[in-house]
């Protein structure tokens, strides 16, 4: 094969490179985005939550095909926020169990842990990195009361609602699609656009930013009102009810009428300009993201003897380009090789969640199916970066090195 050497400065002859040649991701805020926060720094006197923050909800609401969204800190505190209000709404008590997947992000788990509910964990599958369909046959025998789902689209792969629809009929379904901006599920949407509640998150990380932040979307306008409040300590005049709330107390001074517990999870106008202009070329990236995956799994096909066939779904927004080696001395090889090209990769998300030590000793933690695909993820997965930077010379270049010398 001849070589050929992409212009980020891989060699496949020169041994160690200079440089960090492949990280997880790069900079992707540009001077267009730099020249918008200048402008707007030096021309506006409102910086915490105001008109921009009511403007990036909107286009992104417009974008998701949502009823409506609510920016927040984090893709995390969307989750917390998100279920907290869930609860509130639908008489959801501590002690309620909810469904969640064992190969997941730990701010997935953390909120209906911290708001009481009872985790029953499910073992997921290599098809889209979900829920186990085997697995949710076994729970569901056992555990039909369950009351919440929170379903993790992990990796950019969308899941079928159907699948969980037809054990747990009642069940609330929410859906975290934080890292899978714009993966489009059964019926043709964006995953998230229908949703009783949807997550995503602005991480540097991710597939556009507002440095940190999140966005939780919604269908229901009462789930959205109470978010609205919540999100703002509580406060009565978050709410499209301001006036109703303050006619039935009186007694209180109504700018500071607390109707709910709440938080501060507000966003600033800062994020939301940011978010505003990087909005404009998220449906590029994720094109970029998917052609790259296609790639991809050509090259996994190529490579089947060391690593596990993984999905190509037509709805993927791709996150990373993950591996599933086929025993863990592969892994150990494809280690050694990315660490000689600085090739920047990390365990995919949490591996086994039963396995870390938040987890481990905790009562009230359900388990009750056998998690073999999660701790094949957790001791034979790892993944790299697929973003908007990557070309198919990289891509090429990966390929040749794994043929080489895994």
């Amino acid at each position: 094969m001849v070589s050929k050497q992409p212009s980020n400065g891989f060699s496949l002859t020169g041994g160690r490179m200079s440089g960090s040649n492949w990280p997880l991701m790069k900079n992707s805020i540009t001077w267009a985005d730099k020249a918008r926060l200048i402008s707007f720094i030096l021309r506006t006197t409102s910086y915490t939550q105001s008109k921009k923050v009511q403007e990036f909800e909107e286009r992104w609401s417009e974008w998701l095909g949502a009823k409506k969204s609510l920016f927040v800190t984090s893709g995390s505190t969307a989750n917390f926020l998100l279920i907290d209000a869930v609860m509130h709404k639908y008489g959801i008590k501590p002690g309620d169990k909810v469904l969640l997947p064992a190969c997941t992000w730990m701010t997935n788990v953390a909120p209906p842990i911290q708001l009481g509910m009872t985790p029953v964990f499910c073992d997921v599958d290599l098809s889209d990195f979900s829920f186990s369909d085997e697995k949710l046959k076994t729970i569901a025998a056992e555990h039909p009361d369950i009351k919440l789902v929170f379903v993790t689209h992990l990796l950019g792969f969308p899941v079928n609602h159907s699948r969980i629809r037809k054990y747990w009929p009642s069940a609330f379904i929410l859906d975290d699609v934080c890292e899978s901006h714009g993966c489009i599920d059964e019926t043709g949407r964006r995953v998230g656009a229908q949703s009783l509640g949807s997550t995503f998150s602005f991480y540097f990380g991710h597939h556009m930013t507002t440095i940190e932040g999140g966005m939780v979307s919604t269908c229901d306008d009462d789930l959205y009102d109470i978010m609205r409040m919540k999100r703002s300590h509580g406060m009565a005049r978050n709410s499209m009810h301001y006036e109703s709330y303050a006619r039935r107390h009186p007694e209180i001074e109504k700018s500071f009428l607390f109707i709910l517990d709440g938080y501060n999870f507000r966003n600033t106008e800062i994020g939301a300009v940011l978010g505003l202009s990087q909005l404009k070329r998220l449906d590029k990236t994720i094109a970029i993201r998917r052609s790259n995956y296609s790639r991809f799994i050509r090259l996994l096909n190529n490579h089947a003897d060391l690593f596990f066939e993984l999905p190509y779904l037509d709805g993927n927004s791709s996150f990373c380009f993950p591996f599933v080696c086929r025993s863990v001395e592969i892994k150990s090889r494809l280690l050694k090789v990315l660490d000689k090209y600085r090739i920047e990769y990390r365990p995919i998300v949490s591996g086994n969640l039963l396995a870390q030590p938040f987890l481990i000793d905790r009562p009230n933690v359900l388990k009750p199916c056998t998690f073999e695909t999660a701790e094949l993820i957790h001791k034979n997965g790892i993944y790299i970066g697929n973003n908007q930077f990557v070309s198919s010379m990289e891509i090429e270049f990966l390929d040749h090195i794994i043929g080489d010398e895994v």
